[in-house]
């Protein structure tokens, strides 16, 4: 006898089926990464513990995780429009920076004496600008020429991280920064506002999140978005512009992100820096997997991640320990999460051979 194990797709599971998937999926990865920092010499309850008091412990460190949050949801929207229609955007580093760029742009060259809504308002339209024009590169090619958009979008990135560098220690550096290569900071009028002790970045996260969620299931684009993503073929039977509508969703990917580098130079940075993405446009494809590419869900699973974050640089600074140890977390929850993917599309049943004599 031998031991046959069959798979099979399934048909429509559950929600309620999927949710008890995911949850336990989260909790074994919970448990492997106890065992790991169990293995690494650490306590695993004292470890966990920390990093919920450092994201949540006190109002300050709870204002230190929504303003990681920000930026990390609006870089996930821009990537979940793009990854809707197949298309991989790895680029969202890079645009995060270039709308930093054009934020700065405007920062360091208008008058003190201009208002503050003013200003604000220019550097926000310069940022998208900016943070579009650096996605649209690399659409316009995969549109026309086919090129392999992951790759591009990748080494983009690169291209205007070391463009803010040459900026950095080149033309823009502050005469003021006693030689050290730095960018001017910002002047008062060109700084995000708080709000409950937070930047109000975190109104245009919300907007954003009914503009993409609103965008995807209730326009015509967004249906059109969608269905290239399904099936390029059925898209082009159907009579759709296939270029058009890859240029207009990278167009507001891009965007997107630009926003995040506007946000980040005023609010958090207060002047331009090569690293000023920060790693966000990374971490935020983990993100938008997590969240199934639903700008609701999104929103719940960027706090999570943003909570890792705080919670990481918390250990580092209270424990000593690295704040590895939360991207190990992040990555084993990551592995676990999107392994549980299989058990919803498909069911595992088992049987028995008989052998032939």
């Amino acid at each position: 006898m031998h031991n046959l194990i069959k798979i099979t797709k399934r048909a429509d599971m559950k929600r309620s089926q999927e949710a008890i998937i995911y949850t336990v999926a989260i909790l074994l990865s919970i448990v492997c990464a106890g065992l790991v920092l169990l293995v690494l010499g650490l306590d695993p309850v004292n470890i966990f513990r920390s990093i919920v008091e450092g994201a949540l412990g006190t109002e300050m460190r709870i204002q230190q995780t929504l303003t990681k949050a920000i930026p990390l949801l609006i870089t996930s929207l821009g990537i979940i429009v793009a990854f809707k229609m197949n298309f991989w955007n790895i680029g969202a580093e890079g645009q995060i920076t270039m709308g930093a760029f054009g934020a700065a742009l405007v920062a360091l060259h208008v008058p003190e004496t201009m208002p503050l809504p003013l200003v604000l308002l220019m550097m926000f339209v310069t940022a998208v600008i900016c943070g579009a024009v650096w996605a649209f590169i690399p659409a316009i090619f995969k549109a026309k020429l086919g090129t392999n958009e992951t790759i591009f979008t990748l080494m983009m990135n690169y291209v205007a991280i070391k463009f803010v560098t040459y900026l950095q220690y080149g033309p823009w550096i502050d005469p003021n920064g006693s030689g050290f290569p730095r960018i001017a900071q910002f002047n008062s009028n060109c700084i995000l506002p708080k709000l409950f002790g937070v930047n109000v970045g975190w109104i245009f996260a919300l907007v954003c999140v009914v503009f993409v969620y609103f965008f995807m299931n209730h326009t015509k684009k967004g249906y059109e978005i969608t269905v290239v993503g399904q099936s390029v073929e059925t898209a082009r039977y159907a009579g759709m512009n296939i270029s058009r509508i890859i240029i207009i969703a990278m167009l507001i990917s891009g965007g997107l992100c630009g926003t995040v580098g506007m946000i980040q130079a005023s609010a958090v940075e207060k002047t331009l820096v090569a690293g000023i993405a920060n790693g966000y446009g990374f971490t935020a494809i983990i993100t938008a997997w997590l969240s199934k590419l639903n700008p609701i869900i999104c929103a719940f699973v960027c706090l999570a991640f943003a909570a890792l974050l705080q919670g990481g640089t918390y250990i580092q600074i209270s424990l000593g320990v690295s704040s590895a140890v939360a991207g190990v977390v992040q990555g084993l929850i990551l592995f676990f999460v999107l392994g549980s993917e299989f058990f919803i599309r498909y069911k595992l049943s088992f049987g028995h051979k008989k052998e032939v004599a």
